[in-house]
């Protein structure tokens, strides 16, 4: 893949908009070996969460981020505070059932008082406001979709309607309104939890990478990158993929998709509401206030990870569709995100394995982590003061649903075994030489396979492109220079670093 913009002239840096206007603190990196209560692997929303309720209730709680606190999905998000995640209902009582269906409704508008009431009790000027979330079809055949989602709504008690007109400017079929929904600014509110933590005394250790669990000591003991050691009652692996899998063998049950983000200025007043698109590709569209305007997102183009066209069509794609709909006066930020689907679309969130219950996992939140990352933080709390909590089964990770779980498990592998063969046969036609400053490619060094990129003083960096976690070969992500895997969604810097697992150690350095 190559760049679609000219050589040197990014029009705009892939840095999230609530990064740039948020001051979350820092926090060292562990140095000692140490014991707590509960030992918390990621600090997204999902890690935050649980820290601060656990911490609340007197437990001590360490939180252990490979980077920096909400740099991750978190901090990527298009942070809709919602329960209506796509077209899942209609499918959730059709595979599950309708009480495991209003389970799933329940658990994240919960989930959304949760942040909501939050946010009011620690006075947190994060934004929140009440928007309705609207789903609407362009075409005949999302729109029969559309209309068997309102029809799962109407069972299930959802406060909503059927419209066949909406505020914006677009030729729709039908759409469905659920009420009373929410939008906030993530990292604002994240940060008053922080806060709550330490106050608590929670710890927090950036820069601390866990790579495995040592289950022979009379606690599960985190190792990590640097040799230190964290024995806890309980650890949480909520580090978007699981860091430690335990024989639940969560890479051939998950698979990654990215999507994409613009924020912009619009000639054309935008109305309010959370829009999404039913249709494929999705499109998403919401507001949020910038120094006294409402710079617009938006949203959606979203691929498995490594299997895309070049990065950039992405974003273009997107700009088209605002221009289209509401003008674009300027695009200010852009930045793309990534996220984990599980085999039945409803998250991982428990005892890694049925045999092992001290050590927990949060996974999977399908795009709709504020309020599915909340819900798991409020049940992970609940399984660790031993309360009841009635979406535990709903979420287990043991759990099985032989349709559509059997048919998505041998797609999605035989679609990695596709990719494994596919990268292996792919032969290079490019040279090191062929690249430009700030370029990046797959290229031929000495007859093999390598990675190249160039930065804009033409410095070079070339890495092996065979994936550290199974194998597959990495392609160039052009539009977030990253090298990303087409098989598990493992995603490397231009030096070979890891970015996001399953992958644990750095793509090998290619030597001319």
């Amino acid at each position: 893949m190559t760049e679609d913009f000219p050589q040197g002239k990014m029009p705009y840096e892939p840095e999230p908009f609530w990064r740039e206007t948020s001051q979350i603190p820092s926090f060292p990196p562990l140095k000692i070996d140490t014991e707590v209560d509960v030992a918390i692997v990621g600090g997204g929303i999902t890690g935050i969460t649980t820290a601060y309720l656990l911490t609340k209730q007197g437990f001590k709680v360490a939180i252990l981020e490979a980077d920096k606190l909400v740099n991750g999905t978190t901090g990527h998000t298009t942070a809709k505070v919602t329960a209506q995640h796509g077209l899942i209902y209609d499918e959730l009582i059709q595979h599950m059932g309708e009480q495991k269906a209003k389970l799933y409704y329940e658990a994240n508008n919960d989930a959304l008082t949760f942040i909501k009431q939050t946010a009011n009790e620690l006075t947190i000027k994060c934004d929140f406001s009440t928007e309705d979330a609207i789903m609407y079809a362009v075409s005949d055949e999302y729109e029969k979709k559309i209309h068997k989602e309102f029809e799962a709504y109407e069972r299930l008690g959802i406060h909503s309607e059927f419209t066949e007109n909406i505020a914006l400017p677009i030729d729709i079929k039908g759409a469905i309104i659920m009420k009373n929904q929410g939008q906030f600014h993530p990292l604002h509110y994240l940060k008053a939890l922080v806060d709550e933590i330490v106050k608590g005394g929670g710890k927090i250790y950036e820069n601390t990478t866990a790579i495995d669990i040592d289950e022979t000591t009379k606690k599960p003991t985190v190792i990590t990158r640097d040799g230190h050691r964290v024995a806890s009652q309980y650890t949480i692996a909520c580090s978007h993929f699981p860091f430690f899998d335990g024989k639940g063998f969560y890479f051939s049950r998950l698979h990654a998709e990215r999507s994409y983000i613009l924020a912009v200025r619009t000639k054309l007043e935008f109305p309010g509401g959370m829009f999404y698109s039913a249709d494929s590709p999705t499109r998403s569209l919401r507001y949020t206030p910038m120094g006294g305007e409402k710079l617009v997102l938006v949203s959606g183009d979203g691929h498995k990870t490594g299997q895309g066209t070049s990065t950039h069509k992405h974003y273009k794609a997107l700009e088209e569709f605002g221009e289209k709909v509401l003008g674009i006066e300027e695009v200010k930020y852009r930045w793309s995100a990534q996220d984990l689907y599980t085999l039945d679309k409803v998250p991982y969130v428990g005892p890694i394995t049925s045999s092992k219950s001290n050590i927990l996992v949060a996974t999977g939140y399908r795009k709709w982590g504020m309020t599915n990352g909340t819900a798991a933080a409020i049940l992970l709390s609940d399984i660790i003061s031993n309360k009841e909590n009635p979406i535990e089964n709903l979420y287990s990770p043991s759990r099985f649903y032989a349709d559509p779980s059997i048919k998505k498990f041998l797609s999605q592998n035989l679609d990695v075994a596709g990719h494994l063969i596919e990268g292996k046969l792919d032969i290079a036609d490019k040279r090191v030489e062929d690249i430009g400053n700030d370029e990046g490619s797959v290229v031929i060094v000495n007859g093999k396979r390598a990675g190249c990129y160039k930065d804009k003083e033409g410095n070079m960096n070339l890495v092996d492109t065979t994936c550290t976690h199974l194998g597959c070969e990495v392609e160039w992500n052009s539009g977030d220079r990253s090298w990303d895997c087409p098989c598990h969604g493992s995603r490397f810097s231009v030096t070979g670093e890891v970015i996001e697992g399953p992958a644990k150690k750095p793509l090998k350095k290619v030597d001319m």
